[in-house]
């Protein structure tokens, strides 16, 4: 009885590295702090966070708040790890495990750490194949570019699809699931980019710097708006009739439902979900070969304030991922 007391005490009080903010502002209010190693609860796993991916969103709540409010808080929400040990009722998997998976978000943030708990099933089995940098990745922009264009859109074979900033992290991910669905895909991306975005099997790729979409494209089924702006408004007018734009970004987005209602088109706007069906279908390309997450460079996980801020820039090409192990 006392042994297990014991135990039960030296896991509770033990701590872990993590990086967290006090205050909102620039990648300098990130730190390194020292917190409570996590637990699992019911239908929880902890995982020992080898890798653990950086998105948009991260630097989004970390310079404005957005959904999380104010701090103190870690953030992240893209992990690739090992389970550490398993709460009341997990019968998916148990320590040991090598796991991938995306947090819930909003409010399921904290990857950004040693360790992270989270619900079995926002996890998936890490493909044998994929390293644990490039399974930390994927999951965010994996669920993203597979929700707006499988659950959402319907992609069908054949239909043609406009995916904007084809090279950055959910853009690259959702041109080889588009090609996978037998989409004929145009991207856009800055000239330099271009060779990388057909790589991916783009079809067509436009210098958003120096042409105009609009004019060069129509007729089209889907568009992906990871943009927001006047581009999204814009986007709606290259859609034919009953085509459908998916936005990435759910605000300000009234005028935009009533121009798609005028135009007879369809417009919605989504926040990623976590999802193991979505993330299993999403490992299960990677497997079969139909799809590589790109990753352009790694940072250990005390120099996540140089990762963001090159993050900032919004040149990134596919993804940064923090290394923890």
């Amino acid at each position: 009885m006392s042994d297990d007391n014991t135990t039960v005490t030296t896991t509770a009080t033990a701590s872990m590295k993590a990086i967290g903010q006090d205050t909102l502002g620039a990648p300098e209010v990130l730190h390194e702090i020292d917190v409570p190693r996590p637990k699992p609860g019911i239908g929880q796993i902890v995982v020992a966070v080898h890798a653990a991916g950086l998105n948009p969103t991260d630097y989004k709540h970390r310079a404005f708040g957005l959904f999380l409010g104010e701090p103190p808080f870690v953030l992240g929400w893209d992990v690739s790890g090992v389970v550490e040990s398993v709460g009341l009722g997990v019968s998916l998997f148990e320590p040991g495990d090598e796991v991938l998976g995306m947090l819930p978000y909003p409010y399921g943030a904290g990857s950004h750490a040693e360790y992270v708990a989270g619900p079995a099933r926002a996890f998936v089995p890490k493909p044998a194949g994929l390293s644990h940098v490039e399974a930390g990745a994927l999951p965010l922009v994996g669920l993203t570019a597979w929700q707006a264009l499988v659950d959402v859109a319907q992609l069908a074979p054949g239909q043609r699809v406009l995916i904007h900033a084809a090279a950055g992290g959910v853009g690259h991910v959702a041109v080889q699931i588009a090609k996978a669905r037998g989409a004929y895909v145009i991207g856009t991306a800055s000239a330099a980019k271009h060779e990388f975005v057909r790589g991916l099997g783009a079809d067509e790729v436009i210098d958003y710097r120096t042409a105009d979409f609009a004019a060069e494209t129509g007729d089209l089924d889907v568009v992906l708006d990871t943009l927001g702006g006047a581009d999204r408004l814009r986007s709606l007018d290259v859609l034919k009739p009953g085509g459908i734009l998916v936005s990435l970004l759910p605000v300000d987005f009234d005028e935009v439902t009533a121009r798609a209602a005028e135009l007879g088109v369809r417009a919605t706007a989504m926040l990623v979900e976590h999802d193991q069906a979505g993330m299993r279908a999403v490992t299960d390309l990677v497997t079969s070969g139909k799809l590589a997450v790109h990753v352009a460079d790694t940072y250990p996980l005390t120099e996540a304030a140089k990762a963001h801020a090159e993050g900032d820039t919004g040149r990134v090409t596919g993804k940064l991922v923090l290394t923890v192990r």
